[in-house]
């Protein structure tokens, strides 16, 4: 059985992620099973201080971080920051990173998709890097209106700050629909994951198809 580790970045995300993965792994194989990982949870303000743009300092934290997982002597490596990867994609880490987006775009092509929406921070949707890995993979990239990202980013802060009210999930759904209608949707970050209750085939949930990459690693 291979070893998974975990780096714990904020309760938030960690604990949906732990959540998930318990309940993935004991759809997997029943009774009262939950899934086996290593767990180092580091301070994620010294990170979060430096996020979302790359640099040398970040760079240096986050593979210190990893270093250290993987002295615990795992063979694949969960971060659940979609936003980090940009960083991991720099970093010369010896054990095996589930990357969210290399997972997400395989699953993609994989369906024969072409159209893609991200949801996601606001950084996110608007920066080059998350983009250009679907476009290197010839997925067109189909960008919501400024206003509808303006939206899904105050959604996305509010869910994280505990206050996303019910005409705001109501929005997001929409928005679903809309998007979906031309293309599928990408979510690309954990606070929409956690108000994903969508069971659209062309609503595509980054996290949980990391998560999914996790546990078949396992």
């Amino acid at each position: 059985m291979s070893t998974l580790g975990v780096l714990g970045l904020g309760s938030y995300s960690t604990l949906f992620y732990i959540k998930t993965l318990n309940a993935m792994y004991n759809k997997k194989y029943g009774g009262f099973s939950t899934c086996p990982f290593k767990l180092l949870n580091v301070d994620f303000d010294a990170i979060n201080k430096l996020l979302p743009n790359t640099s040398n300092a970040l760079d240096t934290i986050v593979k210190t971080h990893l270093n250290t997982l993987d002295a615990l002597k795992v063979d694949n490596i969960l971060v659940p920051n979609i936003t980090l990867h940009e960083t991991i994609d720099r970093l010369q880490i010896k054990t095996n990173v589930i990357h969210a987006i290399q997972e997400t775009i395989s699953k993609i092509k994989g369906n024969n998709h072409v159209n893609v929406t991200i949801f996601g921070t606001l950084y996110t949707m608007q920066s080059n890097y998350l983009t250009s890995q679907f476009t290197a993979q010839s997925i067109n990239i189909v960008k919501a209106s400024d206003a509808d990202m303006q939206l899904i980013d105050n959604l996305r802060i509010a869910v994280y700050n505990g206050d996303a009210n019910p005409k705001q999930l109501n929005i997001f759904n929409d928005l679903l629909i809309k998007y979906t209608k031309n293309g599928i949707v990408v979510l690309a970050c954990t606070e929409l994951s956690v108000i994903n209750t969508s069971n659209s085939k062309l609503v595509y949930d980054m996290a949980r198809i990391q998560i999914q990459a996790a546990i078949k690693s396992i």
